[in-house]
């Protein structure tokens, strides 16, 4: 196994233990991420993000497949399932990351999944009729920005 297939089963299997200092390692300083609702995230908020939804997490189940990685780019494949606090509804998201990879660190995580899919599940009949545009994805994303701000400010990692 390459040592960044080891690097990406070594993060996930933290994921799945809800070990966020362990996932917080796998990244380089000048990381970045993104996905449909996380968007442009630095190495310091990545980190945070980590930490606030699995500290949030109660009930957050993973698992992964698929893993691949050479060199300087991997993907995985992966499933969360957990209720959305927000509304108290049960979600059920499939991704795909992609990463590439420098000096045994991820210094770019792209995180893709079906954003309707996500918004039915999470928020009900408002994602069912109108996840798909982009005042839900703007709200949603709005919100989780605002969330991590907080998270960070009240547990000093700004």
């Amino acid at each position: 196994m390459h040592a960044n297939a080891r690097l990406l089963e070594t993060f996930y299997q933290a994921f799945q233990n809800k070990d966020y200092a362990t996932m917080q390692a796998c990244y380089a300083d000048t990381a970045t991420f993104s996905d449909p609702v996380f968007q442009n995230l630095n190495a310091a908020e990545v980190r945070a993000m980590w930490e606030m939804l699995i500290r949030r997490g109660k009930d957050l189940e993973l698992t992964f497949s698929n893993i691949q990685a050479d060199d300087r780019q991997g993907s995985a494949e992966w499933e969360a399932r957990y209720t959305f606090s927000a509304t108290g509804r049960p979600v059920v998201n499939r991704i795909r990351s992609e990463f590439v990879f420098e000096n045994g660190k991820i210094v770019r995580q792209t995180d893709r999944f079906s954003f309707y899919n996500w918004a039915r599940q999470a928020l009900g009949t408002p994602g069912l009729l109108l996840g798909w545009t982009g005042l839900i994805r703007g709200k949603v994303r709005g919100m989780a920005r605002k969330n991590l701000a907080k998270f960070m400010a009240e547990n000093g990692t700004v």
